[in-house]
């Protein structure tokens, strides 16, 4: 029972890092006076925000490869397995899109913001939507790649689970080097002719994609950081994490060392193969899949191996309530990021944006630009975990 409570409690702590990392990144004071670990790389190489991202999919994994061994032997239990997966699945991705399409209504309604106004403008891939796609995609991995019992019970294997993740890497390579790219040729690995950018403007359309998906950072995009191509690598960290639930499961707190070890080999080889083939996240390479799953694997056994000191439940209670209720904090994240669009707050010139009325106050207090804009992300970062805490003292959780 205790080795149970101490899983989830460090699955939870592992997600809830990743939310608050996410929140930090999106809900700065003043984009352009931001420390460089707390922004995404320009284009190749990886800084801490791109981590976030990742450790959240490892997260998915992981909740996954918890829930295995089950019981997949009658036509029912099937049938009840399938469709929740693929509601799950559907539902994040449906959401995404309606959270996507605030940005242009915002927009319309007089938010300052980049982008159109129109539900052609609408952005059609997405962090939820990109979620959607891993976890729906890793269960079907895990299955059809598992071993069943004679109970009737399929358990996960992780040679075959890691395989696959292995083989997912290695095409997804094979297509961005060998694959040309009309008006581009094969191999680059450029914001405009990639074969991921090019897939993304080809299915979606550019008026569909991260307004600020170019090399210039402004419209018209050329690729989207969440594209469809892209989702291979992502897929990769998600079912490294369901290998990393499988090991827990198992044998509880003893695997803590194995997982980050395992994990630092994966950062070891990532980063090796960076100079050949790059580390970017903006389109998730093989190297950064395995760089920053060896993160996710690190930050895991860090989280695990804290929660046995004593006070440090209290002190990470925090990450705690951000990971029982992922999906919501994000989603709080961003509506007061569209709120901050908006000319709420009064000013002696007017009316003033909510984001740079409270950078103003927290220059005033501290004096350091950068240090300013840190504090306000963390004021929100506050703000939205306080805003859980009622849901986690009752221990409700939001699930689709």
């Amino acid at each position: 029972m205790e080795r149970a409570k101490e899983r989830v409690v460090a699955l939870d702590l592992l997600r809830g890092a990743a939310v608050a990392g996410m929140i930090l990144v999106v809900s700065p004071g003043d984009w352009g006076a931001t420390y460089a670990p707390l922004a995404h790389a320009p284009w190749n190489g990886a800084r801490l925000a791109d981590m976030v991202f990742p450790t959240f999919l490892f997260g998915v994994g992981m909740a996954l490869g918890l829930s295995f061994p089950r019981p997949l032997n009658t036509p029912g239990e099937r049938r009840l397995f399938w469709t929740r997966l693929a509601r799950r699945a559907a539902a994040l991705v449906l959401l995404g899109v309606a959270v996507e399409a605030t940005l242009p209504l915002a927009i319309r309604l007089g938010s300052a913001g980049m982008g159109g106004t129109g539900l052609a403008d609408v952005r059609l891939p997405g962090i939820l939507q990109r979620i959607g796609l891993c976890y729906g995609l890793a269960g079907v991995g895990v299955v059809a790649t598992g071993a069943r019992g004679p109970d009737g019970r399929v358990a996960i294997r992780p040679g075959r689970l890691l395989a696959l993740a292995g083989a997912l890497l290695a095409g997804y390579w094979a297509l961005c080097r060998f694959v040309a790219v009309p008006g581009f040729g094969a191999g680059l690995l450029t914001p405009d002719g990639s074969l991921p950018a090019y897939a993304d403007r080809a299915i979606f359309g550019v008026r569909h994609l991260w307004p600020l998906g170019s090399a210039s950072g402004h419209p018209p995009a050329t690729y989207d950081p969440e594209g469809l191509l892209s989702t291979a690598g992502a897929l990769a960290n998600t079912l490294a994490g369901a290998v990393a639930g499988w090991a827990w499961r198992r044998d509880g707190a003893r695997s803590v060392g194995p997982i980050a070890l395992a994990g630092l080999g994966a950062a070891l080889i990532g980063w090796g193969l960076g100079p050949a083939y790059p580390i970017n996240k903006h389109l998730w390479t093989g190297s950064f899949a395995l760089l920053s799953t060896g993160f996710s694997a690190g930050l895991l056994g860090l989280l695990a191996c804290a929660l046995r000191a004593p006070g440090a439940a209290t002190l990470l209670l925090p990450l705690r309530v951000l990971g029982g209720n992922a999906v919501l904090a994000f989603l709080l994240s961003q509506a007061l990021g569209r709120v901050s669009g908006f000319p709420l707050v009064p000013s002696r010139d007017g009316w003033a944006y909510p984001q740079a009325w409270a950078d103003g106050i927290a220059l005033r207090l501290v004096g350091d630009p950068r240090l300013a804009s840190l504090l306000c992300a963390v004021a929100v970062l506050a703000l939205i975990t306080l805003i859980l805490w009622p849901l986690h003292r009752r221990a409700l959780h939001f699930r689709l």
